[in-house]
């Protein structure tokens, strides 16, 4: 075997090409999400999207439309909790995100089935078929648009939601919109890295950038090439190491995320040492 080998058979380029597709929106959403503090929303909606896919299932419709509707409610009933109580919105989101996911595991053990919802746990990027490939392209192109076009404003209500309020930016739709693209862009990633490691997908290049540079810009190209690389690269890494691929890419970003920690304490150590001396 040569290292062109792994790109010799159908499902090994299938996982290729669904590790590139979802790439680019996850990454470019995580910095939303980490300059937000949203970190923990997306394991919330991640996580809550399960009693959706189970009652998809039951009613015979498609898992993702369950999906995606199961996501809104989270994020919808997390946003109004919120608003409406004296607990803080980290809070809410943990009750909110627990409560779903046991409701979806209470539905998925009471009902007799064959079925298994394993790959939509935990993804299964080997067994991505055409229709999957189709869903998730357009998915993540209509994302990755939608955030392009709009980053400007959403990084404003980002940093200060007054201040975007006060010069006529619709708050309240970039607000929920962000909530609605993230349900959307977690729907993607269903069928390859599933509801447990997506969340990893959704924050680790977003904070890898975040460590690196200092503009906004800089911050979504260095998520997205972060991204694609530890995507790519842990595919490739688990047909030589016999593992699973989406393990092998969350591994593969911790390991960047701890590196450019590291390279940053070092960097402020230097610059305090230098301002000592002085």
């Amino acid at each position: 075997m040569t290292w062109i080998t792994p790109f010799q058979f159908a499902f090994m380029q299938n996982a290729f090409l669904i590790a590139v597709i979802i790439a680019v929106p996850c990454a470019i959403l995580s910095c939303f999400l980490v300059l937000k503090g949203w970190a923990l929303m997306g394991d919330a909606v991640s996580h809550a999207v399960l009693p959706g896919v189970v009652l998809a299932w039951i009613a015979g419709i498609p898992l993702l439309i369950g999906a995606f509707l199961s996501g809104m409610v989270c994020a919808l009933l997390t946003g109004f909790l919120s608003d409406n109580s004296r607990v803080k919105s980290d809070t809410v989101m943990g009750v909110v995100f627990s409560g779903m996911f046991a409701s979806g595991l209470l539905l998925y053990t009471s009902i007799n089935t064959t079925e298994h919802l394993d790959h939509i746990l935990y993804g299964n990027m080997l067994g991505v078929g055409t229709n999957d490939l189709w869903t998730a392209g357009s998915i993540a192109l209509v994302v990755t648009i939608v955030l392009l076009a709009k980053w400007r404003d959403l990084v404003l209500h980002t940093f200060d939601a007054a201040q975007a309020q006060a010069i006529g930016l619709p708050v309240n739709l970039l607000h929920y919109g962000l909530l609605t693209v993230l349900s959307l862009t977690i729907v993607a990633t269903l069928s390859s890295v599933g509801l447990v490691l997506a969340v990893a997908l959704l924050i680790t290049p977003g904070a890898i950038a975040f460590l690196t540079v200092r503009s906004f810009g800089w911050m979504m190209i260095v998520s997205v090439l972060v991204c694609e690389i530890a995507m790519v690269g842990g595919v490739y890494a688990s047909f030589w190491l016999d593992s699973a691929p989406a393990p092998t890419i969350v591994l593969i970003l911790t390991a960047i995320f701890l590196a450019a920690l590291a390279r940053k304490l070092i960097a402020t150590r230097r610059a305090s040492a230098a301002l000592g001396s002085r």
